[in-house]
């Protein structure tokens, strides 16, 4: 059912070859802005199937030697606590997170930058705890007119005021937690300090999406616009690019748009831009990774639809806007996809209408759909689960996984001890009593082996999951998609 149609191991020396080439063009000195997400990016491995989540790290790991990792962090999301919605932490705290994850495999972190500083209290708490960790923090600050009044930002009272960030290896990889954190001007700034130093450095962007060479309405790219609902971005042929080639390049909107200010900006820098258009920044080379375009897209159009699920729960749950939606629900059109197309949608819709409770529906890697219901003993996803494992381990539907011997006191404890109103099992709980069940049970120990095959397996529920099970899902590499409903009219969910 999971069909390949990306080869991860052409896009690793393709896209190391060509960032070394890049450095290669300047003085030895690159700055590259990172988009997305540099671990687990699953975005691209659900969309490029055979992708590696770990694919951008894997790349760096091969150039570690030559590289130091800069993370960006705007001061306005440290003062408003901004949050990760992925992760459920906030921007300064994944700064700490990403410097141990990158330190853990050997990738050197210089420092962190916090940009857009203007005295915000909780950015200078920050800082002051950065600096107590023995990592070196700049600060980067707000610039009257920007990014219009150039020959303000490009002088000693623009970005000449920001502090120089000391790097000591030729790529310097500029990162962050979050978009709208200020990778960009981080990086212009250092543009403008190295020249004032006598040294050419350069800058490049790395954005896996959209991907340059396939059309513009390609399934891959409208995913991408999906993930962006929120944001706005919208692709586009990169005028710039026609113009100065001859050739069609897919580009987004705030790219394309800024391009006129950023190369006024490097001809202020350096005498002249070493770009002729958006598309010449990026060096973006998974488009030519693809060998199963069939396989890409029917991926892309299955994200298309969960994307819609997602801006629909988040405006359900108070996060999202009608703005969002009304997008998704146009690229599933242009994509010529709808909620029909995705299995395990019909099927949950259909058990729960026929239970009357909430219920979930996990597709399995051979096509098979199996349902989980609603019952005493345990919520919908924790029997769709179980169930799952059953069908996939050839385990008969007779046999009990778990003994209700052996829930009943974990309900007690919950309800009893614990002050929970709701008796049944999550799919966390299921999993630590599956997993007590192994050591005395074949089939329980069966079931626990078929859990790796639950990976990149489709599932829907009818109603809005808790954050235990959702996380659960994640954890388990599973693509979860809800109804925007609550099964409870209550006003707080946890």
């Amino acid at each position: 059912m999971h069909r390949i149609g990306f080869d991860n191991e052409k896009y690793l020396a393709l896209q190391s070859q060509h960032i070394r080439d890049r450095i290669a063009q300047f003085d030895n000195k690159l700055y590259l802005e990172f988009g997305g997400k540099l671990f687990d990016d699953f975005h691209a491995s659900r969309v490029l199937p055979g992708f590696a989540p770990d694919s951008k790290i894997k790349m760096l790991m091969q150039m570690k030697d030559s590289a130091e990792i800069v993370i960006v962090i705007n001061a306005a999301d440290i003062e408003k606590n901004k949050v990760r919605g992925d992760l459920g932490i906030t921007y300064d705290m994944d700064v700490l997170r990403l410097i141990d994850a990158f330190r853990s495999i050997g990738l050197y972190v210089g420092s962190v930058v916090i940009a857009q500083y203007s005295g915000q209290p909780a950015a200078g708490a920050f800082r002051k705890r950065l600096e107590n960790l023995k990592i070196r923090t700049y600060l980067h600050y707000p610039i009257a007119g920007y990014p219009s009044n150039i020959p303000l930002i490009v002088s000693d009272e623009g970005y000449g005021k920001n502090e120089y960030i000391e790097t000591t290896r030729p790529l310097v990889v500029v990162t962050a937690p979050g978009p709208g954190s200020g990778k960009m001007a981080t990086c212009l700034s250092q543009l403008y300090h190295e020249y004032k130093r006598g040294i050419k450095a350069g800058y490049a962007k790395f954005e896996t999406f959209p991907i340059w060479n396939l059309p513009l309405k390609h399934p891959v790219n409208l995913a991408y616009e999906a993930a962006t609902a929120d944001l706005n971005d919208v692709n586009m042929i990169d005028p710039f690019h026609l113009e100065a080639y001859g050739e069609t390049a897919v580009n987004y909107n705030r790219d394309v748009e800024i391009f006129p200010v950023l190369n006024t900006i490097f001809e202020k820098i350096a005498g002249e831009s070493p770009y002729k258009s958006p598309t010449d920044m990026g060096v973006n080379m998974a488009g030519f990774c693809i060998f199963d375009d069939e396989a890409v897209s029917d991926a892309s159009r299955q994200e298309i639809i969960r994307r819609y699920y997602q801006t629909r729960c988040s405006l359900r749950s108070g996060h999202g806007e009608e703005e969002a939606v009304y997008k998704a629900e146009l690229l599933m059109k242009q994509a010529q996809v709808d909620v029909n197309n995705r299995p395990v949608v019909g099927a949950a819709l259909a058990c729960a209408e026929q239970t009357g409770a909430p219920a979930t529906a996990i597709q399995l890697p051979d096509g098979t759909v199996v349902t989980g219901k609603t019952s005493s003993l345990l919520g919908a996803s924790s029997a769709a689960l179980l169930n799952a494992l059953k069908v996939l381990g050839n385990i008969p539907d007779s046999i009990h996984l778990i003994s209700p011997a052996t829930i009943e006191p974990i309900q007690d404890l919950k309800v009893n001890h614990l002050g929970n109103h709701n008796p049944r099992l999550h799919t966390d709980e299921v999993l630590l009593a599956l997993s007590i069940s192994a050591v005395t049970s074949e089939p329980a120990a069966l079931a626990i082996k078929q859990l790796e095959k639950l990976r990149c397996c489709e599932a829907h529920s009818s109603v809005i999951l808790s954050q235990v099970d959702d996380s659960i899902f994640r954890k388990l590499s599973m693509y979860l998609t809800c109804e925007p409903v609550y099964q409870t009219k209550k006003l707080y969910h946890k």
